[in-house]
């Protein structure tokens, strides 16, 4: 019983401390102004809303351009990942524990020093203010993400469903479609909103190699919430986790909903 109360407790501290920023970034949205120490904005507006939806900004497309940007780097980044986790999580050779830390190093090395260098790398080789060359960019702090996530789940998993399914005569590719990716769905969901996440938010990264000319909305908001302007940042901030939180709840319901039919079908 006391298990039980501990629990709920935690969980509702733990709903509590998350949804409280939330409801703050909401009321700043329309606050025009919320002086110390009252709990509420004592005035309200839509000027930050109206801002962003005006047809000049071009908010609305900046947004689907970085949707789209995001999306891209997603699946670039899985298709790599992939079989390097597989190598990584099922193979046994020299040198294996040093890959694996070898691939956390994005992480580790500090972003800035990265990407001044390869900045001036792409501008060397024409992929500097690029589409493409943001794209590349954004695979550095994604793919340790991706490897890693997968890298787990081709350990726990193994190849003994795939040996079967070889056994039982299916070839490579069936066994990769109706075998390993159904097994593994979960974890790719994983890696994918992760990485979708990592690359979404990206803005010093984006800056250094887009140039100006590939313009996300992590770049739109950054400078309002640097100016100190609460209104449109909040707003910006809320677009940015809406439209984050929409986008994978689709991404994961329509593989989901994939793999079911396909499970249903072959049974």
């Amino acid at each position: 019983m006391k298990k039980n109360v501990l629990f709920k407790f935690i969980i509702y501290l733990a709903a509590f401390f998350i949804l409280l920023p939330l409801i703050v970034l909401l009321l700043w949205c329309i606050a025009k102004r919320w002086p110390w120490p009252s709990i509420l904005p004592t005035e309200y507006n839509l000027r930050a809303l109206s801002y962003f939806f005006m047809k000049s900004n071009n908010s609305i497309m900046v947004l689907l351009y970085s949707i789209w940007l995001s999306l891209v780097v997603t699946v670039v980044t899985l298709l790599i990942s992939l079989p390097a986790a597989r190598v990584l999580g099922l193979y046994q050779f020299k040198g294996r524990g040093f890959f694996k830390l070898l691939v956390l190093l994005p992480l580790i090395i500090s972003p800035v020093a990265v990407g001044i260098g390869i900045q001036v790398f792409f501008i060397k080789i024409r992929l500097a203010n690029t589409f493409l060359g943001v794209v590349l960019v954004h695979l550095i702090p994604c793919l340790p993400y991706a490897i890693r996530i997968l890298t787990n789940v081709f350990e726990i998993l193994g190849e003994s469903m795939e040996f079967q399914a070889r056994t039982l005569g299916a070839s490579r590719v069936q066994t990769f479609l109706y075998v390993t990716l159904p097994l593994i769905s979960p974890g790719l969901i994983s890696a994918a909103s992760l990485v979708f996440i990592v690359s979404f938010s990206q803005y010093f990264l984006t800056f250094i190699v887009g140039g100006g000319n590939v313009v996300t909305l992590s770049m739109v908001m950054f400078p309002f919430i640097q100016s100190g302007d609460r209104m449109i940042a909040s707003c910006y901030s809320v677009i940015f986790i809406l439209s984050t939180l929409v986008l994978l709840g689709i991404m994961e319901k329509k593989v989901k909903n994939y793999y079911s039919i396909e499970n249903h079908f072959y049974i």
